[in-house]
């Protein structure tokens, strides 16, 4: 028998508001701090928890800087977050898939 694909899923990028800012910041190179706190409709306390876990896990990198006169912060994926994002997304596909053979297979009931 097969692995199933929610066993590669990974608790770090799998949950909701990682994924989502491993996605995000996958599309905006960089995505600034405020961005994301507001499209993914978070608090700044949340956000920088969250920003806390993917950093520790090497899956992003964080700079401070100024844009003008005001404090930013811009997040990065690394080429570990990029390929974490991407293994995430073929478990998910995997995952899908399965599911939708599934709906197409008769059941012994029918």
């Amino acid at each position: 028998m097969t692995d199933h694909p929610t066993n590669g899923l990974d608790d770090v990028v799998h949950q909701r508001v990682r994924l989502g800012i491993l996605a995000i910041a996958h599309q905006a190179r960089p995505v600034e701090f405020g961005f994301l706190r507001t499209t993914l409709q978070l608090t700044a306390g949340n956000l920088g928890q969250h920003l806390s876990v993917l950093e520790k896990a090497e899956l992003i990198q964080i700079k401070k800087g100024y844009e003008g006169k005001r404090p930013r912060t811009w997040v990065n994926l690394t080429a570990a977050g990029q390929a974490a994002l991407r293994d995430e997304i073929a478990h998910l596909k995997q995952l899908i898939q399965q599911v939708e053979r599934a709906e197409t297979t008769p059941t012994v009931d029918e």
